[in-house]
């Protein structure tokens, strides 16, 4: 019996019991579904920081407080000294590979205009702050320097706290409270969207001289770093090493961070997420193998009659070992297709119903569930399938 045969015999099999073939696939479905849409949610998380990182440009570096370390199990920070506004002023003086730098505090806060309030994330930063993150204003203007240097109450508000406190009309010279503060807005940054569940343009941004007195604080939360050009991130790296080494005490007590860096950290933990998620998942095509092979073994013992009149008539061992593997195969990739267009489908739906979750279908994605299905169906059909090959064709023509 040659391939296409096997194929036909092995369909018109499914066929003849549409129910239980559905019901068997069932588990394997679940699972392919499952494999989909968490690997799917994967790969768009790592592409949509991929954008988000190339957006900012390709020579920014952040530098934080503390020196990263490696202890145990996990990385560690041990903050010796703060990094200060003077820190920020003397990299951007003394390094020729630095183009300018942004001094950055970040706190929460709450903004106020009459009786509407809203919890927001509050930026202290410098003049330099759009340039350096390439984030430009989409009404009025930045601070300036001499708004940081003379403490002034001036803000910049994100599109939706411009939304929500003023609707549709201009929120231009008005005044707003921020942590009971108030302020004037000058300007209203473009948007940026939402990032992983994030509101990115729910912010505002304030001179960072009169962030650290709203914060009480004395340090940074980190400074960013714009390098005069991609392919000298490296000089600028020792640079900022060599300056605050310097500066304090000849300890490295700070983390230097390129965007490449955080990019890697970030996708390694989508990647250990991702597979952690798909492992549950897997359970779920475990027990669909387990349900084909159940229902493989009823068949075998159904058919236990016509496996001796094939082998009566010649069907070699071979052939009705193949003959049961393949369908056994044909059942679980039907389950897995099936998993691949459901999957497809609630990701194109959550594509449409919440275009902040990220997501995209990729050409291995239809690999991994085509991949599965045939695995699952081999790997729970085999043991059917030498069953079947191993009856004696004399008892199987006696079988009632």
């Amino acid at each position: 019996m040659d391939f296409r045969e096997q194929l036909r015999t092995a369909f018109d099999s499914i066929m003849s019991a549409k129910l239980r073939s559905l019901l068997t696939t069932l588990g394997v479905v679940i699972g392919v579904t499952a494999v989909i849409v968490l690997v799917s949610i994967g790969e768009g998380v790592r592409g949509y920081l991929a954008d988000m990182f190339a957006g900012m440009g390709s020579n920014l570096l952040f530098v934080f407080p503390g020196k990263s370390s490696t202890r145990g199990h996990g990385r560690s920070f041990t903050t010796v000294r703060r990094l200060t506004l003077e820190d920020a002023r003397a990299l951007e003086q003394r390094s020729s590979n630095i183009e300018m730098v942004a001094p950055v505090v970040v706190g929460g806060g709450q903004v106020e205009l009459g009786a509407v309030e809203r919890d927001v994330m509050v930026f202290g930063t410098n003049q330099n702050y759009p340039l350096v993150h390439n984030h430009q204003t989409a009404a009025g203007q930045f601070f300036t320097e001499q708004d940081v240097n003379n403490k002034h109450r001036v803000a910049v508000i994100g599109q939706t706290v411009a939304r929500e406190l003023f609707g549709d009309a201009s929120p231009l010279g008005q005044l707003i409270k921020v942590s009971e503060a108030r302020y004037r807005v000058i300007g209203v940054m473009e948007s940026k969207g939402q990032s992983l569940g994030f509101d990115l343009d729910d912010v505002v941004f304030i001179p960072v001289t009169g962030a650290m007195d709203l914060f009480n604080v004395e340090g940074l939360t980190r400074i960013s770093v714009k390098t005069t050009s991609k392919y000298n991130l490296d000089p600028a790296i020792e640079d900022i090493r060599r300056i605050l080494r310097d500066r304090h005490n000849r300890r490295e007590d700070f983390t230097v961070v390129n965007q490449a860096e955080m990019l890697d950290t970030f996708n390694q933990i989508a990647d250990t997420m991702t597979w952690v998620l798909v492992g549950i998942a897997s359970i779920s095509l475990l027990v669909g193998g387990i349900g084909i092979m159940n229902i493989m073994l009823v068949s075998v013992r159904e058919r236990t009659r016509e496996i001796g009149v094939r082998k009566a008539v010649g069907a070699r061992r071979r052939d009705i070992l193949m003959q049961f593997l393949i369908e056994s195969v044909c059942v679980s990739l039907i389950g897995g297709l099936l998993g691949l267009g459901l999957g497809t489908l609630i990701v194109m739906i959550a594509g449409w119903a919440a275009p902040q979750i990220p997501a995209q279908i990729t050409w291995w994605n239809v690999a991994v569930a085509v991949g599965f299905s045939v695995a699952v169906g081999v790997f729970f059909g085999v043991a059917p399938a030498r069953r079947a090959a191993s009856l004696d064709p004399i008892a199987c023509l006696r079988y009632e």
